[in-house]
C-alpha cells in the first residue's frame, strides 16, 4: 500500500513494521536554529531603524511649518526647509528602506500587497514634499512622512516579536536536542557532537541529562521525563531493552543506550520537520485570508486614487488631496489581515506538538470543529492494549494448559498483534520453550496457521469456526470482556485461550466530554460482539460495530459519511490506514516514532483518548481565534477607510496619515495578542 503525503516528498510505503533507518528527513535542528538567527537579526534591524528615525523625527516635527502653525510659533530661518529636506531624506532612505525593498520585490513577483502600499504611500509623500522645497506651491509632508515611517517600523518590530513568540515553541523543540553526547569507547567515554552519532553507537546518559539520540537501553534503568515530546506528564520507567527518545530528560539513574539511527532521523527531528511543514502549509482558512488581503490591496489602490481625484477635482489643494490619498492607502494596508491566520497557525501547531498532538494536515486540524461522529478503534485506544491470558481450557485428551500455550506461542512468535504478545508473555511466565514453525501463513482477520513438529496447527477467532462449521463445545462460555482464540490441531478443536484487555481509566471521561460537545462516539472493532457490547456499554458510547476486518472498516466509515456524518476515525495507523485516509479527519494514535509514514492528518503520540478530546476542543479554539482575527482585521478597515477618505470632513472629522498608521499598527497588535492567548485545554 502506498501513502501519498501532502508535501513534495516521495510516496512512502507502509510495511507491517516500519524501519526508520530508511527514513530521510532533511530538516535538522541546526536548520531550525539558522532560521531563528535570521529572524532575530531582522528584529534587531527594525529596532535600530526605529530608534534612528525616532531621533530624527523630533527636529523634523519642530522644523515643520504645519506643526509651527499649530503651536503658534515661528522658528523658520534661512535654509531651514533644506535642513528639513536633508533630515527627512535620511528617514525616507534609511527608515523606509525595508518597505521600499519589499515594494520592489512585490512588483517583481506581480503580487502587490502590504509593502507595495506602504512603499507607494511614503514615496508619493516624499516626492511631493521635495517638489514643495524646490518651488512647488503647497505645504510639505515631511513630518507626516517621518511619523508614518516611525509607526510602521514600530508596528513591524512588535509584529516580528509576536511571530518570534509564536515560533518559540518550535525553537524549544529544537533546543531539546543536546549539542553533545557521551560516546562509550572500548577504553574511555568520549564527548562528541550529537549530529555525528550513527546507528549502533553506544552513549552514556548521566542523571538529569537529556538523551542525545533515539535508541534502546543497553544497561541501567531510570525514570525518563518525555513530557515535552509526548505531553505525558508522569516520568516513565525505562529498563534494559526499552526504547528511549532523543530529547527526553533522564531521571536519577545512569543508562547506556544503543543508538538506533542518526540524529537527522530521530523522532524529535521528525517532529520538528512536521511542525515546520505544518506551519508553512496553508489550509482553506489561510487561503481565504490571503484572498481577502489581495482584494484589500486592490481596494486600497483604487480608493486612494479615487479619493485623490475627488478632492483635487472638487477644488481642494493638491496637498490636501495627496494627504487623503496617502492616509487611505496606509489605513487599507492588509497587514492585520495578512497576520490574522499565520500567527494562530504558528502558535497552534507548535503548542500541539508540545502536547503530543502532531498536526500533519492543517485542514484536517481545522475541520476538527465540524466532527459529529468519533469512531474509535478499541484495542490500545479505549483499552490499554495489553492482553493478558485469563483462562486456558484444553478440549482434547492428553493436552494440558502448558501444551496449548506452547503450540499457540509457536504460531504467534512472528506476530506483533496484542493477542500474540499476551500469549507469548504467558509462555515466558511459564518458562516454556517455544518450538519453531514451517509454512507459516496469516489468515486475514481470522488468525494464523503453520506446521509445528509435523502437525498442522491453527490459532483462530470464533469467526473462523463458524465459517468452517466447526462446533463449539456445549459447555463453552466466555466472559463478555474476554477475547477468545481457538487452537486447532490437524483440523480438530484442541482447546481455547481467553484473554482480557483492561479499559483505560481515561476512556470514560473522554466519551463523556464528547457527549457534552454533541459528538457521537462509535466503537469499531475486529473483536467479537460480546466484548464490543461490554466495552461500549461500560463507557456509555452511542453504538458499536464488531467483528470488522481491516478492509471493512473503510466501508463502515463511508456508510456513516453517506448518512451525513462528519467522521473522525482514530486507529493505530498501519492496519487502519485505509479507514484513516477515507475519514474526514484521520487521527493515528500511539504511533510513537512511526510519524512519517501515516495516512492520518493528525498523529497522537500517546494512545490516551483524552488527547483526542483535547485535539477536537483545541481545533475549535484555533478556528475561533482565526475567525476573530479575520473579523477584527476586516471590520477595522470598513470603519477606518471612510474616515481616512474624508467622508466626514464637513463634520470636522479627518484622520492624518500618522493617525492612520497608528490605527493600522493597533489592529496588527490586537491580532498578534489575540493569537498569543491560544491555549491547549487538558
Amino acid at each position: 500500500m502506498t501513502v501519498k503525503t501532502k508535501h513534495a516528498e516521495p510516496a512512502v510505503a507502509v510495511p507491517e513494521k516500519m524501519d526508520h533507518s530508511k527514513m530521510q528527513h532533511g530538516n535538522s535542528p541546526k536548520m531550525g536554529m539558522e532560521g531563528h538567527n535570521h529572524h532575530a537579526m531582522m528584529i534587531a534591524d527594525f529596532k535600530k531603524r526605529f530608534y534612528v528615525v525616532l531621533f530624527l523625527t523630533i527636529p523634523i516635527m519642530l522644523l515643520s511649518p504645519m506643526i509651527q502653525q499649530f503651536m503658534q510659533v515661528n522658528w523658520q530661518f534661512t535654509g531651514s526647509n533644506y535642513i528639513l529636506f536633508a533630515l527627512s531624506s535620511v528617514v525616507f532612505f534609511y527608515g523606509g528602506l525595508p518597505f521600499l525593498k519589499g515594494w520592489v520585490q512585490e512588483v517583481k513577483a506581480k503580487n502587490p500587497g502590504m509593502m507595495f502600499l506602504i512603499g507607494f504611500a511614503i514615496t508619493v509623500s516624499y516626492a511631493y514634499s521635495v517638489a514643495v522645497v524646490f518651488g512647488l506651491q503647497g505645504m510639505d509632508f515631511f513630518w507626516e512622512l517621518s511619523t508614518l515611517i516611525l509607526i510602521m517600523l514600530l508596528g513591524h518590530w512588535i509584529e516580528m516579536k509576536s511571530i518570534a513568540g509564536a515560533s518559540r515553541e518550535l525553537e524549544l523543540l529544537v533546543k531539546l536536542m543536546p549539542a553533545e553526547a557521551h560516546m562509550v569507547m572500548p577504553d574511555m567515554v568520549h564527548d562528541v557532537k550529537t549530529d555525528t552519532l550513527n546507528a549502533n553507537d553506544i552513549i552514556l546518559v548521566k542523571p538529569g541529562e537529556k538523551v542525545a539520540a533515539d535508541g534502546i537501553i543497553l544497561e541501567g534503568e531510570s525514570y525518563l521525563n518525555e513530557s515535552m515530546l509526548t505531553g505525558e506528564s508522569k516520568p516513565v520507567q525505562k529498563t534494559k531493552g526499552d526504547k528511549v527518545i532523543a530529547g527526553s530528560i533522564n531521571g536519577n539513574g545512569s543508562i547506556k543506550v544503543t543508538v538506533s539511527h542518526a540524529a537527522k532521523d530521530s523522532y524529535l527531528s521528525q517532529v520538528i520537520k512536521l511542525v515546520d511543514d505544518a506551519q508553512k502549509s496553508k489550509s482553506k482558512t489561510q487561503l481565504l485570508a490571503d484572498t481577502a488581503a489581495k482584494w484589500l490591496t486592490v481596494i486600497a489602490i483604487v480608493s486612494g486614487i479615487g479619493t485623490f481625484l475627488y478632492w483635487y477635482l472638487t477644488g481642494q489643494t493638491l496637498a490636501f488631496a495627496m494627504e487623503r490619498m496617502v492616509t487611505v492607502i496606509v489605513i487599507c494596508c492588509p497587514h492585520a489581515l495578512g497576520l490574522a491566520v499565520p500567527l494562530v497557525v504558528a502558535k497552534s501547531t507548535a503548542l500541539s506538538a508540545q502536547n503530543g498532538l502532531l498536526i500533519k494536515n492543517r485542514t484536517a486540524f481545522e475541520n476538527a470543529r465540524k466532527i459529529t461522529t468519533m469512531v474509535f478503534d478499541k484495542t490500545g485506544t479505549l483499552t490499554v492494549g495489553k492482553f493478558e491470558v485469563s483462562n486456558i481450557v484444553p478440549l482434547s485428551k492428553g493436552l494440558d494448559e502448558n501444551e496449548i500455550i506452547r503450540l499457540s506461542a509457536a504460531l504467534e512468535q512472528a506476530s506483533e498483534h496484542p493477542i500474540a504478545t499476551g500469549i507469548l508473555q504467558k509462555a515466558k511466565d511459564l518458562k516454556i520453550t517455544i518450538p519453531s514453525t514451517e509454512n507459516f501463513q496469516a489468515i486475514t482477520g481470522k488468525g494464523v496457521e503453520a506446521t509445528v513438529e509435523g502437525k498442522r496447527i491453527l490459532v483462530v477467532s470464533p469467526g473462523y469456526l463458524s465459517e468452517n462449521k466447526i462446533a463449539l463445545p456445549k459447555d463453552f462460555a466466555a466472559n463478555d470482556t474476554e477475547t477468545v482464540v481457538f487452537l486447532l490441531i490437524d483440523k480438530e478443536l484442541a482447546g481455547f485461550i481467553a484473554l482480557s484487555d483492561e479499559i483505560r481509566p481515561e476512556s470514560a471521561e473522554a466519551i463523556k466530554t464528547l457527549k457534552e460537545n454533541g459528538i457521537k462516539s462509535i466503537l469499531l472493532t475486529g473483536d467479537n460482539a460480546k466484548v464490543a457490547k461490554s466495552v461500549s456499554g461500560t463507557l456509555g458510547m452511542d453504538s458499536f460495530i464488531a467483528e470488522v476486518l481491516p478492509h471493512q472498516k473503510l466501508e463502515k466509515i463511508k456508510e456513516l459519511q453517506r448518512k451525513g456524518e462528519f467522521v473522525a476515525m482514530t486507529g493505530d495507523g498501519v492496519n487502519d490506514a485505509p479507514a484513516l485516509a477515507i475519514a474526514d479527519v484521520g487521527i493515528a494514535v500511539g504511533s510513537g516514532s512511526d510519524i512519517a509514514a501515516e495516512t492520518a492528518g493528525i498523529v497522537l503520540v500517546n494512545s490516551n483518548p483524552k488527547d483526542i478530546v483535547s485535539l477536537i476542543l483545541f481545533g475549535k479554539a484555533t478556528y475561533r481565534k482565526m475567525i476573530q482575527n479575520l473579523i477584527w482585521a476586516t471590520g477595522y478597515n470598513i470603519i477606518a477607510l471612510p474616515l481616512a477618505a474624508g467622508v466626514f470632513y464637513k463634520q470636522g472629522i479627518l484622520l492624518s496619515p500618522a493617525a492612520g498608521a497608528v490605527l493600522m499598527t493597533v489592529s496588527t497588535v490586537v491580532v498578534a495578542i489575540n493569537a498569543s492567548m491560544l491555549k491547549v485545554k487538558k
